[in-house]
């Protein structure tokens, strides 16, 4: 119910604000700005996306938790997304999830939510919590290679022996 509200009511904020901006700098340079906050937003979403690739890659080769680097270049991407749409409200919240208190409180509060629900996996090894990693999921064993058997590849007759 919420989400109808917020999808309703965010569209009529941003034109009362284009209203309210505009009445007070013009609107000439309103458009300006809105503008700028798109092509700033549309760098960020390029740049962000390959630096949060770049992140996850180095984590995962070094074994590490990529988890806080996925979030934050995660976030930041979203925050280009929201420059790119046209309004000072979505660009509010998007230079809100610029900041880095706000990016290290959101992750803070999703890993909260995460244990809570039981989806953060790790390993124990001497009493010392880390993070699972591959190595966390091979299963050591024996095997032996058993070849199906042969099987005639036609009705038998009278005349071959099977």
């Amino acid at each position: 119910m919420w989400f109808i509200v917020a999808f309703l009511s965010i569209p009529v904020v941003e034109i009362a604000l284009f209203i309210l901006v505009g009445g007070w700098i013009g609107v000439l340079k309103t458009v300006l700005l809105v503008i700028l906050a798109g092509i700033i937003g549309a760098g960020l979403i390029r740049q962000q996306g390959q630096n949060a690739m770049a992140s996850l890659r180095e984590g995962v080769l070094a074994d590490s938790d990529p988890s806080e680097s996925i979030v934050r270049g995660t976030m930041t991407v979203l925050a280009g997304m929201l420059l790119v749409i046209p309004g000072f409200l979505t660009d509010a919240v998007a230079i809100a999830m610029l900041i880095p208190f706000v990016q290290k409180a959101a992750f803070a509060a999703l890993r909260r939510r995460a244990k809570a629900q039981g989806m953060v996996m790790g390993v124990t090894i001497n009493g010392t919590a880390r993070p699972a990693g591959p190595q966390d999921h091979v299963i050591d064993g024996e095997f032996e290679e058993i070849s199906p058997p042969k099987r005639p590849t036609h009705n038998p007759s009278g005349w071959t022996q099977h």
